[in-house]
């Protein structure tokens, strides 16, 4: 036997000695299932957010979504917003989250430099499913700035839906 597999076996007989220190079925190791009776299923870490339990970590790669949720956000909002801002450059943009980043640009007229994250939450046409954020170059933009934007695209949201009632 050389002095090289010498070294192998010895360090793949460490590998596997610490690879089994490991497998927690020690006496010191602690079941995650054993919980007070009293504690209702969401706060058992076994399981995961649908009722699953968790055996191995090969369970992270398991799609367990529910493939029956969805997340709406108002059409009339999110065309309102492209709309309004159409004199950014879109750089971003995520219809599943509801999110539209817009990039750097010069409103007509204007001289400062804008730029703009929309964000639709809900379905509904309201002003509570809209937040925007808008910045210039050198930090957060006047509120009053961005009260205007939101009215702006709130306004144009109600055109479009009063347009499309009419149809």
């Amino acid at each position: 036997m050389t002095f090289r597999s010498l070294i192998r076996t010895g360090t793949g007989l460490v590998l596997m000695a610490a690879l089994a220190a490991c497998g927690g079925k020690g006496g010191n190791s602690v079941n995650v299932t054993d919980r007070p009776a009293n504690l209702p299923d969401e706060f058992n870490p076994a399981l995961n957010d649908y009722g699953y339990k968790r055996d191995t970590i090969w369970d992270l790669f398991v799609n367990l979504d529910d493939p029956n949720i969805t997340l709406e956000v108002n059409r009339y909002l999110w065309n309102a917003s492209l709309d309004v801002l159409s004199f950014l450059p879109v750089e971003r943009i995520d219809p599943f989250s509801g999110v539209i980043v817009f990039g750097y640009g010069r409103p007509p007229g204007g001289g400062t430099a804008y730029r703009a994250t929309v964000q639709v939450t809900d379905p509904a046409l309201d002003a509570r499913s809209l937040k925007v954020a808008v910045a210039t170059r050198g930090g957060p933009a006047d509120p009053d700035t961005v009260r205007a934007v939101e009215d702006a695209i709130l306004t144009r949201a109600r055109q479009l839906r009063i347009s499309h009632a009419n149809l």
